[in-house]
């Protein structure tokens, strides 16, 4: 996830400040949007949008192209600011917050364009990833200190093991821009995972997937919720691989949320079944 340049803008320190502090709400959700809106000149992309995702769901994003869901995605990680409503991050607002500051509470994605350094191996993409954790002192560096040393060997172990995560092992000194599509898919989902995200936003996963993998990527993300604890929040415009892997889910249409519930209530509901799924329950 890219980190804010410019100068520092002193309200963005607050949340991070009252989190540390321990003034986070008791029993709120994970994350918590309120008539979250935003607008490009006359152009409303979002819509007074709330929910809330709970800690340790897998929440589903549904609707056509232009219907705002990376948009959404964009104003949660802080690409895009809001043009109103608020974002909180286990009870405490993040709307003004930074995008390398959102990262660090705990919020990485991956992105529907694959965002990769194409001519560096696999292993070096995660370990790039990696940085994000303290380093070693520069002296340290320098001197190749025990402490670097251990540092380094702490990382490469990391990496290896996301690696055999996501079945990407056997191809770590392979350049990126090698990999099948797939894998490139895949290792962008390690390299958000390096970050040791609560909160893991995956922007089309299976976009360009065929069944089969689809298939193999309905499975893996179930399996790193439960390996790594992690809240998942995805957007899909396979919409029955969403109805097999979601908890929850919300509709968007035209940049307002139009349903949100369980699969069984999303696949109910005569919006949706008018909207998106033909006219008629599947």
């Amino acid at each position: 996830m890219s980190g804010g340049g410019g100068a520092a803008d002193p309200s963005s320190a607050a949340p991070a400040a009252a989190m540390a502090a321990g003034a986070v709400a008791a029993g709120a959700p994970l994350l918590e949007l309120r008539e979250l809106s935003c607008r490009f000149g006359g152009l409303v992309a979002l819509d007074r949008v709330s929910l809330a995702i709970e800690e340790g769901e897998i929440f589903g994003l549904i609707g056509p192209n232009g219907a705002g869901k990376t948009t959404l995605f964009n104003l949660l990680t802080g690409v895009t600011p809001a043009s109103g409503g608020e974002i909180l991050w286990r009870g405490a607002a993040i709307t003004g917050l930074a995008p390398h500051r959102r990262n660090r509470l705990g919020l990485a994605r991956t992105f529907q364009n694959l965002r990769l350094f194409n001519g560096l191996t696999v292993l070096e993409n995660l370990l790039v990833a990696l940085q994000r954790q303290p380093p070693a002192s520069l002296v340290g560096g320098l001197l190749a200190s025990a402490g670097h040393r251990r540092s380094e060997r702490q990382r490469l172990e990391q990496a290896a093991q996301l690696l055999e995560e996501l079945g990407l092992a056997g191809l770590a000194g392979r350049p990126a821009g090698t990999l099948a599509y797939g894998d490139r898919r895949r290792l962008e989902i390690a390299r958000a995972l390096a970050t040791r995200p609560a909160l893991l936003l995956l922007d089309e996963p299976a976009a360009g997937m065929n069944p089969a993998e689809k298939d193999d990527l309905c499975r893996l993300i179930g399996d790193l919720r439960r390996r790594h604890r992690l809240t998942v929040m995805v957007i899909e415009h396979h919409v029955p691989l969403l109805m097999r892997l979601c908890d929850r889910l919300a509709v968007l249409d035209f940049g307002v949320r139009i349903a949100l519930g369980s699969p069984e209530e999303v696949r109910q509901d005569p919006r949706v079944i008018e909207a998106y799924l033909g006219g008629s329950p599947p």
